[in-house]
């Protein structure tokens, strides 16, 4: 969104994953545990009613407070909308944090926070976004759980408010590799698919392919719902017409089920439909790769 966790905290792209209460990622066959719950919810889009069941511990507890702010920021991904919620949790989860790790954490929650507001919010805040993710970088050693997740978050403001796609293939093979070695599924399928389109960019639509096919993949065994209607539509990009078309309609079902999530790919989603079968879409603005 976007996977301690929250101990080396919230230092996974997306806060806890499957089968682990603090992210680590230990497997879905995992016994069931609070981090179950929060990971069901959040897969599917229930980020209000995830956060929730974390506020009574996130008032006093850094892990679950980083934990929260993580949720709430990448409900802003999904939805260009609560930025307030996720801007108050993050200010608790700053004001909490303890330690380096915990700091460098906070800050690499902040240079996300930033860059979506940059992309899909109402105003530029690229500054604040290289600030913080600098930040994070001083207080990590290279070798920290954490690097993954900020070179993963450097290249997203390399390509997007930057334009150097060359910076932004560095940082995503290193956050590609790093999230690799530490086991971290869920960010691997958002490096796959951010390699994958900088392939697609440079006309190479083999690997392009491969990359998008891993990325829905791994979604979909990890079971994160909410991540799969874009990854079907990335991947319909690079396939025959007939294949992109079922594709598309797959993944505009899964978005209409899932009450319009993500709002930019319902938009784009809506475009490429005749115009007689169009519904009402969410308001025009910039939108973000998932």
């Amino acid at each position: 969104m976007p996977d301690g966790a929250h101990k080396e905290v919230a230092l996974s792209e997306h806060g806890w994953g499957p089968g682990d209460p603090h992210g680590r990622g230990r497997g879905r066959a995992a016994a069931e545990e609070p981090g179950d719950t929060v990971w069901r919810l959040r897969s599917r889009g229930c980020w209000q009613e995830a956060a929730e069941l974390l506020r009574p511990a996130a008032e006093h507890d850094p892990t679950a407070a980083l934990a929260r702010a993580e949720l709430l920021i990448e409900q802003c991904l999904f939805t260009a909308a609560h930025w307030t919620q996720a801007e108050q949790a993050l200010r608790l989860a700053e004001a909490l944090a303890e330690g380096t790790e915990q700091r460098a954490a906070a800050a690499c929650a902040r240079g996300f926070l930033a860059y979506l507001a940059s992309v899909l919010g109402p105003r530029d805040r690229l500054d604040e976004a290289q600030a913080a993710l600098g930040r994070t970088s001083a207080l990590l050693p290279p070798d920290a759980p954490g690097r993954p997740l900020l070179d993963f978050r450097r290249g997203l403001v390399a390509e997007n408010l930057l334009g150097d796609r060359s910076a932004a293939w560095i940082a995503y093979r290193r956050a590609h590799e790093g999230a690799g070695e530490r086991g971290d599924e869920l960010l691997r399928s958002y490096t796959w698919r951010h390699l994958a389109a900088l392939a697609l960019a440079r006309g190479d639509r083999g690997n392009a392919r491969e990359g998008f096919d891993a990325s829905l993949r791994l979604r979909e065994q990890l079971g994160f719902t909410v991540g799969v209607a874009p990854a079907l539509a990335a991947l319909a990009e690079v396939s025959e017409p007939a294949e992109a078309a079922r594709l598309r309609a797959e993944a505009a079902r899964l978005v209409h089920a899932l009450g319009g999530v993500p709002v930019w790919l319902a938009r784009q989603l809506s475009a490429t439909r005749p115009t007689s079968a169009r519904a009402p879409g969410p308001p025009p603005g910039r939108t973000h790769r998932q």
